[in-house]
């Protein structure tokens, strides 16, 4: 099976790596379509005496059809700690005016002096 991508990539210009170097690759299609990322952002719930904020972008995915993004965070640093936030959206849901979004929910990492979880939950940006 054939997926065509297109993209373009960067050199990393790191001058430290002797014989080593690296790129990052930037995609722009997938499988011919474009594709397209959304940002999303919140507030945890109030556990262990304190919140955390969140905020980040999700991974990519192809624009037109049925589709969900991964996501990846840090928290901010309350009360001595951070926690991580990771999952995979719900499907998209048009909106009336064109583009998507996604729901998103979950459970952070485990972490803090007295060891809690914080729940999460929103919708991304809209898709443009």
């Amino acid at each position: 099976m054939k997926i065509e991508v297109t993209g373009f990539v960067i050199h990393s210009g790191d001058s430290n790596l002797d014989s080593e170097h690296s790129h990052t690759l930037f995609l722009t299609s997938w499988d011919g379509r474009p594709i397209h990322r959304h940002h999303f952002s919140g507030v945890t719930t109030f556990n262990s005496g304190h919140d955390h904020r969140y905020a980040g972008t999700t991974e990519p995915a192809p624009t037109g059809v049925p589709h969900n993004h991964q996501y990846y965070t840090v928290t901010s640093l309350d009360d001595g700690h951070k926690h991580e936030i990771r999952g995979v959206t719900g499907p998209a849901i048009p909106l009336p005016n064109g583009g998507h979004y996604h729901n998103f929910h979950g459970v952070t990492t485990v972490n803090g002096a007295h060891p809690h979880t914080h729940k999460y939950s929103g919708k991304t940006s809209p898709s443009n």
